[in-house]
């Protein structure tokens, strides 16, 4: 499967085995979503499992933690994640807050899935990575898959989830396990091992990273695209770099960054948001508290830079293989 069969794989799972679960959004249901990751499951589950939302994100969410409290399991389809932000109210103030508020009574089990970040050509309002901003609100978790394996595995996790999960779905990763080279042909994920992707109900536990690439002299931590992107500027380099997928922001598995660091006293942080307040940040405060008296060198960090995404220079923008290699070059030197 690719990412988006993946993706549609979960939903379809998750409908059969429960029938709380709902899934809206807009033109999710008779068109199928617009990269297709709902299509058929209307045809399949009717018309009122999955349906179409009218053009209110903030309406669309406000729903959805409605229907929550009120023992449905709704899955919710924001188009781009730069449209997100209408809803951020009723994500941070309602959803959030709704445990802690009832003291325990009520809860959102709500799963809000979004197209992020670049590398399609999509300009300032269609690439952009808003993850610093959830993983920074108590109470939401944040949810970011790399391949088709992890994404169907991740994403029914978050669906029987009883916590709200902002569920980011790297759209340049839907087709095909980017390596950052735009000026190569597309690799498609037939040809990569995480493409064998079961058919049934699997889960890919939240807050456990994945070793990706085993290596002793610098560890890099990456998710979503960066994952593929470490992974080739690692081999470019030929230095011996341990990479870790994250796959989840929130909850962190600070275990295995910490156990990597502390073998490798290395540590590059790569992520496309804008750098400033970015997760990287977060990142490396975590892994300079914890691995203080291990650390050889400086933390690295390669982000996207503090600009919105700009269309016309959008692989200068990119943190590409060659910013991750020099990075991995600057923390081996010093």
């Amino acid at each position: 499967m690719n990412m988006i069969e993946a993706l549609n794989s979960a939903m379809d799972v998750a409908l059969t085995r429960d029938p709380a679960v709902t899934i809206f959004g807009q033109d999710v249901g008779y068109f199928g979503g617009v990269f297709r990751a709902t299509d058929g499951l209307q045809r399949k589950h009717g018309l009122t499992r999955v349906f179409d939302a009218p053009i209110s994100e903030g309406g669309i969410v406000a729903v959805a933690i409605g229907m929550g409290a009120y023992g449905k399991r709704p899955v919710v389809e924001v188009q781009f994640a730069d449209y997100i932000y209408p809803a951020t109210d009723q994500l941070i103030s309602e959803a959030a807050r709704m445990r802690y508020r009832t003291g325990g009574e009520w809860w959102s089990p709500i799963t809000v899935r979004s197209p992020y970040g670049g590398g399609i050509y999509g300009g300032q309002t269609h690439s952009q990575s808003p993850e610093g901003i959830f993983t920074h609100v108590a109470g939401l978790k944040t949810v970011i898959p790399s391949n088709p394996y992890d994404a169907k595995g991740l994403l029914i996790a978050a669906i029987e989830d009883d916590d709200p999960v902002l569920f980011f779905e790297p759209k340049r990763l839907y087709n095909g396990p980017f390596d950052g080279h735009h000026d190569r042909p597309v690799e498609p994920w037939s040809k990569h091992p995480a493409s064998e992707v079961p058919e049934g109900h699997y889960v890919v536990p939240l807050g456990k990273a994945n070793i990706v690439r085993a290596g002793n002299a610098v560890t890099v931590l990456a998710y979503g695209t960066m994952v593929h992107v470490a992974l080739t500027a690692a081999e470019e380099t030929g230095i011996d770099a341990e990479v870790i997928d994250l796959r989840t922001l929130v909850p962190l598995d600070l275990e295995t960054i910490t156990q990597s660091v502390s073998r490798t006293g290395r540590c590059v942080v790569v992520h496309e948001a804008t750098r400033t307040c970015g997760f990287g940040a977060e990142l490396a405060a975590l892994v300079q508290e914890h691995c203080f008296f291990d650390l050889e060198a400086p933390i690295e960090r390669v982000t996207g830079w503090d600009t919105p995404y700009p269309h016309a220079f959008e692989w200068e923008y990119f943190p590409g293989p060659k910013r991750v290699g020099e990075a991995l070059r600057r923390a081996m030197e010093a």
